[in-house]
């Protein structure tokens, strides 16, 4: 929840000549707030920045207001949509099950759903990091969604806007984890193909580092994408496969 209009006009703007300058070593997105994208789209149409969502409602329209469908994220030109964000499941109470429908009404208008799992500090200071995230990607994945149909991203509570970052063998564990869990929920075939993001406080200065892990296809930038210079450095520190 940052920025108006202007501030997405001019952060788009600076993504997308930097995404032009540089060539392109990786697919970017942004997802800005709900007022702003239609202002974001527009800077961006033609280019090769996608636009997305940071979340919709499970029924396509009706009488849910303040909520927004898939369907009208599709008319204001996005492709992704972001669900089950820590900040929605904790601050909203949103479930596992409430997510999967999220998931599910997302790919039904044609959006690319983006679905986050991860733990609380707690969890894993309670050495449960593995079964809270598989039990979300259970519980929070459609079975009939694999491949490039769905990404999932992988963002530790506990990382998200403090400046800490789990070790890079602790995202290796949670990563391997989530890919083999995905084998059995999706089968391995389509399970290979799913984009896993890591979200929580990936910086210009640790993201060489955390993309380069196995099993790391991207991330999930939050506060670093707030200034157009720090969200292409992290753009800049991916090496193609």
């Amino acid at each position: 929840m940052n920025g108006l209009a202007g501030d997405a006009r001019t952060l788009a703007r600076g993504v997308r000549d930097g995404a032009e300058e540089s060539g392109g070593s990786c697919e970017l997105l942004v997802c800005p707030p709900a007022t702003a994208i239609a202002a974001a789209a527009g800077e961006l149409a033609g280019s090769s920045v996608a636009v997305g969502g940071q979340d919709c409602h499970v029924a396509g329209s009706g009488a849910h207001t303040g909520d927004i469908s898939a369907a009208m994220l599709m008319d204001l030109g996005c492709s992704y949509v972001i669900v089950g964000h820590s900040e929605r499941r904790t601050g909203h109470g949103e479930k596992d099950a409430l997510v999967h429908d999220k998931a599910a009404a997302a790919h039904a208008a044609g959006l690319t759903p983006i679905i986050c799992i991860g733990e609380t500090e707690q969890e894993r200071d309670d050495g449960r990091t593995l079964d809270v995230v598989l039990g979300q990607l259970s519980g929070s994945c459609p079975k009939d969604l694999g491949g490039t149909e769905v990404v999932i991203a992988y963002e530790p509570v506990w990382a998200i806007g403090t400046g800490r970052t789990p070790t890079t063998g602790e995202v290796r564990e949670a990563h391997a984890a989530i890919r083999t869990g995905l084998a059995s929920h999706l089968g391995a075939e389509a399970a290979d193909e799913v984009r896993l993001l890591y979200g929580g406080s990936m910086k210009p200065d640790n993201a060489e580092s955390l993309l380069a892990l196995p099993d790391v296809d991207g991330g999930l930038i939050g506060g670093a994408s707030l200034k157009a210079d720090d969200f292409l450095a992290i753009a800049g520190a991916v090496r193609p496969a």
